[in-house]
């Protein structure tokens, strides 16, 4: 389905100075770096942690472990999940038993994503603690869920589309408000066309 651009919410500059920001809060709250590690959810959530563990060497010079985490078994919104099929727990590549985890993704919405990425999380083993960062907060959760960190608080209705790329992926930086070409207004001056009888 084609959309309709409303509205640019971020350039690059503007996520680079969110991303300072957040990342001068997270050291802030976590006093020792050695027991932080840091999870991106796949697929913006990842880049977005690998750039706030650099802006952490840049500012401490210390390594905070990165890696991704694979969330698709976990979904509540799966047909397999739903069926009682067996959920085999995703490795990491670093161990998070009494670590300080921070998992990281572009956009809160519902919270699902969130809850099926807890859910992997504790499957792997027991953190001493679990943070979410996230970029943008849209509304509109069904879970109990919120972030300890966020970007922008960006309100929004259900039919619109956040849309976060990023240069890795979208080899641009830009947060973007869009909408169902089907469902956007007609333009000013131009009337619907009514129905022959």
């Amino acid at each position: 389905m084609k959309e309709k651009i409303k509205a640019a919410i971020m350039d690059a500059p503007k996520i680079r100075r969110v991303l300072l920001r957040l990342t001068t809060e997270i050291l802030e709250r976590n006093r020792d770096l050695r027991k932080l590690v840091m999870i991106g959810i796949p697929t913006r959530g990842l880049p977005l942690a690998r750039r706030i563990a650099g802006l952490v060497r840049d500012m401490e010079g210390v390594e905070i472990p990165v890696a991704a985490m694979d969330i698709s078994r976990y979904r509540d919104d799966r047909v397999s999940s739903r069926s009682g099929a067996s959920v085999v727990a995703t490795s990491l590549p670093f161990p998070i038993a009494k670590k300080d985890v921070i998992l990281i993704d572009d956009v809160l919405f519902t919270g699902r994503t969130i809850r099926a990425a807890m859910d992997s999380l504790f499957d792997i083993g027991r953190a001493a603690t679990v943070q979410l960062l996230v970029l943008v907060d849209r509304g509109h959760r069904e879970l109990p869920i919120r972030a300890d960190y966020t970007g922008k608080v960006l309100p929004t209705s259900r039919r619109e589309i956040v849309q976060v790329r990023l240069r890795e992926t979208d080899k641009i930086d830009e947060v973007l408000i869009s909408e169902p070409v089907s469902l956007a207004r007609p333009a000013a001056g131009k009337r619907a066309r009514m129905p022959r009888s």
